[in-house]
């Protein structure tokens, strides 16, 4: 028994070593291509790296995506624009012009209706005015955005359940509570 058993190891034997003994030695081709082929794709690269200088577009072609005074900051724009208008009424003088921009105090009451304060606290013995998220302290500034153009309020004053802001030189008080006025 043993022989046969003997037998049966040497043909399993065999049989693994054809399996895999055999493609070890086996030609393995290179996966990097020859030196012909590969200059044909250096020179290729080499001529789509090299940097051209793009044609001037014409005087003419309105850019989309940087219109004139692109730049410039919504009170910068707002300026301008009143600068055109004025400009535009001095030259012709019997045109109707546009509606009459708003004076500071109306801007500043127009923006204070917009504003819902929640409330008041004391921190380290100031008041403090709670809108929405925000926090403010008097005698700070904030930014307000009313009608698509920034506008720095200053927190001048808390009294009891009133607020005083100011925009530029006006103030104007509401109360903290909405439906009651001071």
């Amino acid at each position: 028994m043993r022989p046969a058993k003997q037998i049966l190891q040497l043909a399993l034997g065999a049989l693994l070593l054809g399996v895999l003994g055999f493609p070890a030695f086996a030609r393995v081709e290179s996966e990097v291509s020859t030196p012909e082929k590969r200059k044909l794709s250096v020179e290729r690269a080499v001529r789509l790296s090299k940097q051209t200088k793009a044609d001037p577009l014409p005087a003419e072609v309105l850019l989309p995506y940087a219109p004139p005074g692109f730049e410039l900051t919504d009170a910068e724009e707002a300026a301008a624009a009143a600068a055109a208008a004025r400009l535009a009424a001095a030259v012709n003088p019997g045109a109707p012009s546009g509606p009459a921009a708003p004076s500071d105090h109306d801007l500043l009451e127009s923006i204070a209706e917009k504003i819902k304060p929640s409330g008041t606290f004391n921190l380290g013995g100031q008041p403090i005015l709670a809108i929405g998220k925000r926090f403010v302290k008097t005698g700070s500034h904030f930014i307000v955005t009313y009608k698509g153009s920034d506008y720095d309020l200053e927190l001048t004053g808390i009294d009891g359940s009133n607020f005083t802001l100011r925009y530029k030189s006006e103030e104007i008080t509401r109360s903290i509570q909405p439906g009651k006025s001071p």
